[in-house]
């Protein structure tokens, strides 16, 4: 069995697309046998009360809103009667959907001589908008990839520098060789064509 952690829902929908409804209840004692039903429970913005949309059991899903009549395809936990994920997909999202979406465990703990019920709940706040907003993240990433980005052709271009004049002064030293050896070899040639011309 695959360790279980309750992670958090998305919060915020987009018009016209699909959107899972993340629910996650963890079982405390993993050795005890268990089985699980699960309902949801939507109340739209401005309503009172929550409304019994969906259920599942292990087995077989039921829509019971018709506002949700084939929009609703369960997306949790499978081959099992030990449900843990209870998350649905949402498909073709409306500004309708916006609203409190209630998810909700009723969990039989099955001990040698007797069973034990618990009922475990998590409340997703669903905001639907009409186009998908940029996180924090993204924006910040985007950032920095640019700033990297400036940054290294900066550095890039410093290291150019750095290396043409090391070979601009380079090469002026080889000239200042050749001419200083140049001399040298010219100065000697001269000595030796005076020195001939005394001995004739």
């Amino acid at each position: 069995i695959g360790a279980c952690a309750e992670v958090h829902s998305d919060t915020e929908a987009v018009a016209g697309k699909s959107f899972k409804l993340g629910c996650i209840s963890c079982k405390m004692r993993g050795e005890v046998e268990a089985t699980a039903t699960v309902d949801w429970m939507f109340r739209a913005r401005g309503e009172a009360t929550f409304m019994h949309i969906y259920s599942y059991d292990g087995e077989a899903s039921s829509i019971i809103d018709e506002r949700f009549q084939d929009r609703m395809e369960w997306h949790g936990s499978r081959n099992t009667l030990d449900l843990q994920d209870a998350s649905v997909d949402l498909l073709n999202v409306t500004f309708d959907d916006s609203g409190a979406y209630h998810c909700i465990f009723n969990r039989v703990l099955g001990y040698k001589h007797y069973e034990f019920s618990t009922i475990a709940s998590k409340v997703v706040h669903l905001t639907v908008v009409g186009k998908a907003a940029r996180s924090t993240a993204s924006i910040m990433s985007e950032v920095m990839m640019y700033a990297s980005i400036i940054g290294l052709q900066f550095w890039l271009l410093v290291e150019m520098i750095y290396c043409y004049r090391k070979i601009a002064a380079a090469g002026e030293e080889a000239l200042r060789a050749s001419a200083a050896e140049y001399l040298a070899i010219a100065s000697e040639s001269k000595d030796n064509c005076a020195g001939v011309q005394v001995a004739e």
